[in-house]
């Protein structure tokens, strides 16, 4: 998770709003920033500025927004998945600004500009901000690729001239790693030297907000005679906001998951989600036997194009696991190391940045204690002053003494379920009055032309209803979606009702009041 406070003549903002998944916990809920230190605190921020579309940077802003009714700056990308992350919560998207890479936007004494570095994913910014006599460059998460695929690389003159700044608020994930970080040009080339390897069918898992990496994937199966298919809700959306601003235009035609199994297994590619073993991705359902269109089997390779999250790995492995027990290939950051690339700057890079910007003070975030560690030794190597390794809750001075620890707060972990909604309106007073209880369900759709798609997560509101198996729901309704024809969506809700009710007749002890909320939005575009 993200989420830094910035305060100068008592105006603040807020940079990144992330959120991060338990694993750890049951039904994998969602954990975002506590909110507590800074209401006892009176820290109100005026404006949330976005540096990049990344979950770890932008997740939580639906879920803290409503406490704050802020402007949110964010580049279009971003921008893209906050509006989509807002209508599933049913909140308006009119707080929602686009700011393009290179502009500059001003709230109160603060002025800053976004500055266009390259990560794993597009649009990420570097933040100059800029109050008072203060010059403090918030990295975001960077490296310095000089194939980056897709955008171009970083510029140098643009950071030189910055030179020097206060302060650089900046990223240490890779900072005990020699070296530099793999270019996503070479992990293209290897991607499809070792594609041309495989004889059975291939599925690819990597992060859906890599665009790069799917790029490449795509191109490099496009080269070796493979049809391409996308698997998840969470990569089909990255890849419709994408296309819908302009990116992947040299993607290939996508194939519909349903189609594969008319084509020889030699020309199938699979896209998938869950490289973090997430149990509801679509990784670790083919590894159950459990996707209703695509099925594995002996002789199959599985590729994992990502490096496990800290905190993960017993998930990943489990996955691993199942996978190997259907007698299919893994291939991984272990025994091919070249299929990856970390979206992060190594030591020669930060040495090469800091070289360019010649901050006079460095303070280490991202990353563990050892990471920040590693950082603040290669910044005194250079002479920059990086007297600090903060932690979540430490409230920091910038003055003309320096960095100096105000006062630490401890920070208490704040879980949300991933299914949490606002109850909709009206619906609260009819609580608790039949006797197999009440079942709300709300749902976003577009019309494809031959049917319905749901956009976003189905919002769901459960009063004494029986346990039943969301995901199973969750899959039957996106299935009976594509099925319907109707002009209108009160001719959908009309043959969907019924249909709802027949499935919840089979599957629970006891049919509860069915109450089905349909919102009409736009598809995102495909091209």
């Amino acid at each position: 998770m993200n989420l830094g406070l910035y305060g100068h003549e008592e105006h603040w903002i807020a940079v990144d709003c992330g959120m991060m998944i338990r694993q750890d916990l049951p039904d994998t809920p969602l954990q975002v920033p506590s909110v507590e230190t800074p209401e006892a605190l009176g820290l109100q921020p005026k404006a949330i500025v976005i540096t990049h579309g990344h979950e770890d940077h932008l997740g939580a802003v639906a879920w803290l927004w409503p406490k704050w009714q802020c402007p949110v700056y964010a580049t279009p990308l971003a921008a893209g998945l906050l509006r989509a992350k807002f209508h599933e919560r049913g909140l308006a998207i009119d707080a929602i600004q686009v700011v393009e890479p290179g502009e500059a936007l001003e709230s109160g004494p603060f002025t800053l500009r976004y500055l266009p570095v390259t990560h794993s994913i597009p649009e990420s910014c570097a933040l100059l901000i800029v109050a008072g006599d203060y010059r403090v460059l918030h990295t975001g998460d960077w490296k310095l690729d000089p194939e980056p695929l897709i955008g171009a690389p970083i510029k140098g003159s643009m950071f030189r001239a910055l030179a020097p700044v206060d302060l650089v608020v900046g990223d240490s994930t890779n900072a005990p790693m020699p070296g530099q970080s793999r270019s996503e040009g070479e992990v293209a080339r290897a991607l499809q030297h070792r594609l041309s390897q495989c004889s059975g069918r291939v599925v690819v898992t990597c992060f859906a907000s890599n665009l790069a990496r799917i790029l490449a994937v795509a191109q490099a199966a496009e080269r070796c005679g493979r049809r391409v298919s996308l698997m998840g809700r969470a990569m089909e959306r990255m890849v419709a906001v994408a296309r819908s601003l302009g990116y992947l235009e040299d993607m290939p035609p996508l194939v519909p998951v349903g189609d594969l199994g008319y084509l020889p297994p030699e020309e199938v590619l699979v896209i998938a989600t869950g490289s973090q073993g997430e149990p509801r991705a679509a990784l670790s359902r083919l590894a159950q036997g459990r996707h209703h269109s695509f099925e594995l089997m002996a002789g199959d390779t599985v590729l994992f194009s990502a490096k496990a999250i800290p905190g993960n790995e017993h998930q990943i492995e489990r996955l691993k696991h199942s996978l190997r027990r259907l007698d299919v290939a893994i291939w991984d950051e272990f025994n091919h190391p070249e299929l990856h690339a970390s979206g992060h700057p190594a030591q020669d890079e930060l040495r090469t940045f800091y070289g360019w910007i010649r901050p006079h003070h460095l303070l280490p975030v991202h990353g563990e204690r050892r990471h920040q560690q590693a950082h603040q030794k290669l910044a005194e190597s250079m002479g920059i002053e990086a007297p600090l390794a903060p932690i979540n809750g430490d409230l920091i001075r910038l003055d003309a003494e320096g960095l100096s620890l105000e006062t630490r707060h401890p920070q208490r972990p704040c879980i949300v379920s991933q299914n949490a909604v606002t109850p909709l309106p009206g619906l609260a007073a009819e609580r608790g009055s039949p006797r197999h209880g009440i079942l709300h369900l709300a749902l976003s759709v577009a019309s494809t032309g031959t049917g319905w798609t749901r956009i976003g997560r189905l919002m769901m509101d459960a009063h004494r209803v029986s346990a039943m198996d969301e995901e199973s729901f969750t899959d039957w309704l996106d299935e009976r979606l594509e099925m319907i024809e109707a002009e209108t969506l009160a001719e959908l809700r009309s043959a969907l009702q019924p249909q709802v009710a027949s499935w919840l007749g089979q599957h629970l002890r006891q049919l509860p009041d069915v109450h089905l909320q349909l919102i009409a939005v736009e598809a995102p575009a495909f091209r």
